[in-house]
């Protein structure tokens, strides 16, 4: 380590020296050889010239080989090169499930840009924010989508029916004219001002990822069935993880994958080696599907949510042969910064989060960025080839995020500073312990609760708002909106989620509404989160309706037939 660094960190530490190389040095001797040169789609190329035959994509009664993918995105990448498609511009790609969004995907990467996913299914307003924040030239997308965007400038090329242009392009792979540190895709995760924010991932970024799952998982990719949404960052991992392994990437129709039965159908029918998917997802697998119908799988891994020991038991006694792993990593490390096997997991105890994948350090730190020590809470921070670039179009955040690491010898090296409370168990296994902010995880998907408050509080009638995670007694877990109205008769729920459906995606919409006179307050008046009423005890329906009868009451019959006719009378 450089002097500065390691003397003005070793004059705080109080940790003895043995602790210190065991915290600094054993816990992360991580060094992996790989391809550091190399970009992802230089990754494929690779492979499909090795496999050129074999099925790469797999799409309902439709498959590619990795030739015929390959020249299908090298035809893409052309036509993007002559709308001035170069490395670091970024390509809006919004496509349902089907072969052209891996196609699209692989097109944008090719032609040297980076690919910004947009769901099909999430709100206008929120593909609007992102279209108008990374300022995207150029949009891929399908003709009966169309409609559905909201106003944009760029140019829309639709990959089934402008297939007649693009096609007409050569299937030779374009010149590379990207370097690692180029771009290679911006995901938008969401962001505590009320607007989402996009996080820069480099090649260096997922070629490091990508190499470091080649590296741990024993078992190759054989099979391998994409359930996250592209614009969720899981689905990195499964797509390259298997193009760049030579496996098939299984696809199945919009909708399906949240539907346990068509899962186990696709599980099934195209005898599926590898899944990825949250816990809770893969927990309702296990509950509702004959373990028969699974025994293709040879290795599950489950992310983005806390795995618990119940799940590992029941998937011991389902599937006693199929490998189980516990993956975490925030979008900011490409995926995944560590994992955990569960073989020999000790059922009695909390599921942990692993050890650091290759190349990748993991510190526990405390408020002055001192190590802590094993066994006490700290906030997690990541460093190595996995740390993203940064966040577009904001540098402050960036830099409160992202910080020197004074623990290496590298003047560039940066840690990320996740957020994450956990602690070191006495045998290098990390435990998570939950968030130092009010980011949570619901059903996988990383939601900052002060976006959803400061969205309602764009409601006309909304003067007060917040939002919390309430665990029901079964261990699921749902958001719950708190409300001051600014009139007697608040909104009803449907009205709230239909506001809020125009801005925010599914996930996060509230489920429950609870209207209130006042927030209760601390002593020094910030909002008492713990003495929020639930939403049982809350005003139930009959309250609500003597409410509104005492206030007919008080008015006159033509002031009521007023009120009906303005439609402001609702329960």
């Amino acid at each position: 380590m450089s002097a500065q660094p390691w003397e003005r960190y070793e004059s705080q530490c109080l940790l003895p020296d043995k602790e210190q190389q065991t915290l600094l040095v054993d816990w992360n001797n991580t060094a992996t050889e790989y391809s550091q040169d190399l970009c992802i789609h230089q990754q494929f190329e690779i492979q499909a010239a090795k496999t050129p035959d074999a099925i790469a994509l797999i799409f309902a009664d439709q498959q590619l080989s990795y030739q015929q993918l390959s020249d299908r995105a090298n035809a893409v990448a052309h036509h993007l090169r002559s709308l001035g498609v170069s490395p670091d511009v970024p390509v809006g790609i919004c496509i349902e499930r089907s072969l052209e969004m891996v196609v699209g995907i692989l097109g944008i990467l090719k032609a040297g840009g980076a690919y910004v996913p947009l769901d099909p299914g999430y709100p206008k307003e929120h593909l609007a924010f992102i279209l108008e924040d990374a300022q995207v030239p150029v949009l891929l997308t399908q003709a009966y989508l169309v409609a559905r965007l909201p106003a944009h400038q760029a140019q829309i090329v639709c990959l089934d029916s402008d297939e007649n242009t693009w096609s007409q392009e050569s299937t030779e792979n374009p010149i590379n004219q990207t370097t690692p540190e180029n771009l290679a895709y911006i995901i938008y995760t969401s962001g505590s001002t009320g607007q989402p924010k996009g996080v820069l991932i480099t090649h260096k970024n997922l070629v490091h990822s990508t190499s470091a799952r080649i590296t741990y998982y024993q078992e190759p990719v054989r099979s391998f069935l994409l359930v996250p949404s592209f614009a969720f960052d899981s689905s990195v991992a499964c797509i390259f993880w298997t193009l760049c392994q030579g496996g098939n990437l299984v696809l199945i129709k919009e909708g399906s994958q949240k539907d346990i039965w068509q899962l186990a159908k696709a599980i099934a029918k195209h005898q599926i080696s590898h899944w990825l998917s949250v816990p809770s997802l893969y927990s309702a697998l296990l509950a509702h599907i004959d373990p028969s119908e699974l025994v293709s799988l040879s290795t599950v891994i489950v992310a983005a949510e806390t795995c618990s020991s119940e799940l590992v038991e029941r998937h011991r006694q389902l599937l006693p042969s199929t490998s189980l792993f516990n993956e975490y990593g925030p979008t900011e490390g490409t995926v995944w910064s560590s994992v955990y096997d569960c073989q020999n997991h000790d059922l009695t105890t909390p599921v942990p989060i692993g050890r650091a994948i290759a190349n990748t350090q993991v510190y526990l730190l405390n408020s002055y960025s001192q190590l802590v020590p094993i066994g006490v809470p700290g906030e997690l921070h990541i460093s190595g080839g996995g740390v993203a670039k940064g966040y577009l179009n904001r540098p402050e955040l960036t830099a409160q995020k992202f910080i020197p690491n004074l623990f290496s010898n590298e003047p560039s090296d940066r840690l990320y500073k996740t957020g994450d409370l956990a602690r070191y168990l006495p045998d290098g296994n990390i435990e998570f312990l939950g968030r130092s902010d009010r980011q949570v995880k619901l059903r996988g998907y990383r939601i900052e609760l002060t976006e959803i408050e400061a969205v309602l509080l764009q409601h006309p009638l909304v003067r007060e708002a917040v939002v919390i995670v309430r665990e029901e007694d079964s261990g699921s877990k749902r958001l719950v909106a708190y409300v001051v109205s600014k009139q007697t008769l608040a909104p009803t729920k449907g009205e709230f989620q239909n506001f809020l459906k125009q801005k925010l995606p599914e996930y996060m919409i509230p489920t429950t509404f609870v209207i209130l006179d006042t927030l209760p307050l601390t002593p020094n008046g910030k909002v008492d989160r713990r003495n929020l009423s639930a939403p049982e005890q809350a005003q139930s329906e009959e309250e609500k309706m003597a409410q509104i009868l005492k206030l007919l009451e008080t008015l006159s019959e033509d002031e009521v037939k007023a009120m009906l006719s303005q439609k402001k009378l609702r329960c």
